[in-house]
């Protein structure tokens, strides 16, 4: 490794993660062939000759995750160099790591310096009667779908069914019906972005019910029609069911109980707490570590990867004897608010806080809203352009508290140490920025 540290890397599942398999990589190869489309449908003089095939998009999705082979992570985790045990990990003690091979071969694993938490996230199935006997589709089967259903549910109207739910209704599933108990969908993020993507599904055919519950499922042929029962009284008849309603940290078998808090209290079992050092508070010896989804602070991708850079500089220093509360070995970006970008059509782009989310903290908060299509340079873009641009501001000290774009370049001395820091969103070009640093040598 870069920090002269050597590494052991347990992995149960896919080397690479949610992301590289079921998340961000595979939604967004099924993700552009809409968008462009939906350019074309705006441009005067080009004509998009029926609909989407699928075929092809799905199989440049499935090069795109390497046809779910992770030999190439596994290599890439080689080549640092480090040493791949496939298998499922369990803490057992301090510094300690026991490995379940797939065979039931069990091998013991004794860290030096640090064990490091990484184990994700897993999708939550909320508990609606018949909901798991359905066997409903989450990101995992919806990104690596093989046969677009005709009829589709989604429950759900956060980024990943708003995502999910305009992709596969764009390839084929002609009767898509969103369910979500949010009085808008993208509920986490300015209420305007949420009202423009839920008009933009509702013109391309997409049924949106707002402030809907599922309060029955049902399928009782495996693999037949689903029904879904709302709880105003409707009915939905479905191939498949969707369901994006979140989700849970992956924790809970791995061990916890072998980690005594100091403070002798019941061991967690939800996400692990950590300290901007990304160091799980509380145990002794301060040896454990956990990043991205495992310690429940930003549920992206981008900002795991963050913290996992934070970590490993962290646990180098402190295996090397150096001090470790340098700028570069804490995590700002978490506090300052992560970028994040939804795919959708139009698309939504948020960093920093929402207005309800500054007012909440106390801010003395001053808005500023525009009409992005009032802009020469839209409108040249395609006819009918629809955006809308948000600045939560700081009015004291007159600085960005989050802006929100649907449809920043900051002028400052910034010190090269500070923008590291500058978390770019995964997975889009603007990822050459951690490159350029690390070139520099940061």
């Amino acid at each position: 490794m870069r920090n002269g540290l050597t590494a052991a890397v347990v992995e149960r599942r896919l080397a690479g993660g949610e992301c590289q398999h079921y998340g961000c990589v595979p939604s967004t190869a099924l993700l552009w062939p809409m968008e462009l489309a939906a350019e074309v449908t705006r441009m005067p003089g080009l004509e998009l000759r029926g609909p989407i095939d699928p075929v092809p998009v799905l199989e440049r999705r499935d090069r795109f995750v390497d046809h779910q082979d992770d030999g190439p992570q596994v290599r890439t985790i080689q080549s640092f160099p480090a040493t791949f045990f496939r298998g499922q990990g369990h803490l057992a003690g301090r510094l300690r790591v026991e490995v379940a091979a797939p065979d039931g071969d069990v091998r013991a694993l004794t860290a030096r310096h640090a064990v490091v938490v990484a184990t994700g996230s897993d999708p939550w199935i909320p508990d609606v009667p018949g909901l798991r006997e359905a066997r409903p589709w989450t990101n995992r089967e919806a990104t690596d779908v093989q046969l677009v259903p005709k009829r589709l549910v989604v429950l759900g109207g956060g980024p990943v069914g708003c995502e999910m739910s305009q992709a596969l209704h764009a390839l084929g599933a002609e009767q898509t019906t969103v369910l979500t108990d949010s009085d808008r969908l993208l509920p986490r993020h300015e209420p305007f972005a949420g009202e423009l993507v839920a008009k933009s599904f509702r013109e391309s055919g997409i049924d949106v019910r707002l402030g809907r519950l599922a309060r029955l499922v049902g399928r009782p042929v495996a693999g037949g029609p689903v029904t879904v029962h709302a709880e105003d009284g409707s009915r939905i008849e479905a191939d498949e069911v969707l369901v994006a309603a979140g989700r849970r940290a992956n924790v809970g078998d791995i061990g916890l109980g072998t980690v005594t808090p100091e403070s002798g209290g019941p061991v967690p079992r939800g996400p692990l707490q950590v300290d901007s050092s990304m160091r799980a508070t509380g145990v002794p010896g301060g040896w454990l570590y956990a990043v991205g989804d495992a310690n429940g602070r930003n549920l992206l991708t981008h900002m795991g990867k963050y913290q996992a850079r934070v970590c490993a500089d962290v646990i180098a220093a402190h295996a090397k004897g150096l001090p470790e509360d340098g700028l570069a070995l804490r995590d700002t970006a978490d506090d300052l608010g992560a970028p994040q970008a939804i795919f959708t059509d139009p698309q939504v782009c948020a960093a920093g806080r929402t207005e309800s989310r500054a007012r909440a903290e106390g801010f003395p908060v001053r808005t500023v809203e525009y009409d992005m299509a009032a802009v020469e340079g839209a409108a040249l873009q395609a006819d009918g352009y629809t955006g809308r641009v948000k600045a939560v501001v700081d009015e004291d000290r007159r600085t960005l508290l989050g802006p929100t774009l649907v449809g920043l370049a900051v002028t400052a001395q910034v010190p090269l140490d500070q923008l590291w820091h500058a978390v770019p969103a995964f997975p889009t070009v603007s990822e050459f920025w951690l490159e350029l640093l690390k070139a520099y040598g940061l």
